[in-house]
């Protein structure tokens, strides 16, 4: 039953007709389906058309300026001693998103109005890891972990980044009132039903 359901949350929606993407490095016309490059400075991404993804697929390529977002997708099983640290990273939702630099830790939540920003204290992100080696391997700046507590769900992903610009743009998209309305939370779920029936085979933490 459960697994019906997923694949039936996990159905595309049919999208506007619209002139194509366009490569933001070359402008060269995009398929629907292609990679992205993170912008470092702004912290956003790109898309990316084939050449562009080749030339900057070998590490340190985009030098200070990009990186290729990975496509690795891990859904994790509860995180050690996950209640307290939850705490102890001070994020104030049940929806967010934690990333790492080369020397410090950023954690978003999507909203109505767009992102959120917050920097967890170091030590406690430290106690984090130590506590779940698995996410000592993040790529920094282009991995995400995804957290999802909202309304009794637990569900723990490392995603590329731009798995979490897309949820919050479905976030904002569907927003209603106050609280968000049926909709949004029906787009959430879907989101991770999405994940769940395409990726969570893909690749063991």
């Amino acid at each position: 039953m459960r697994t019906d359901m997923l694949r039936r949350l996990a159905q595309p929606r049919p999208e506007p007709v619209e002139g194509p993407e366009r490569c933001d490095l070359c402008s060269e016309p995009l398929p629907p389906e292609h990679r992205h490059l993170l912008e470092l400075a702004s912290g956003m991404p790109e898309c990316a058309c084939r050449a562009c993804t080749i030339l900057f697929d070998r590490g340190q390529a985009g030098g200070t300026h990009y990186r290729l977002i990975p496509e690795r997708r891990v859904c994790l099983p509860a995180l050690a001693d996950e209640e307290r640290l939850w705490a102890a990273l001070g994020i104030p939702v049940d929806l967010a998103f934690i990333t790492r630099g080369e020397d410090h830790v950023l954690a978003r939540y999507p909203s109505p109005l767009g992102l959120t920003t917050a920097a967890p204290a170091p030590d406690a992100w430290a106690q984090v890891v130590a506590a779940n080696p698995a996410l000592d391997r993040l790529e920094p700046h282009v991995e995400a972990l995804l957290l999802n507590r909202a309304r009794g769900a637990r569900e723990r992903w490392i995603v590329p980044v731009d798995d979490c610009f897309r949820l919050t743009a479905r976030l904002r998209t569907h927003w209603r009132g106050f609280h968000g309305g049926d909709a949004v939370w029906e787009e959430i779920a879907r989101f991770f039903a999405e994940l769940h029936v395409r990726y969570d085979t893909k690749e063991a933490p």
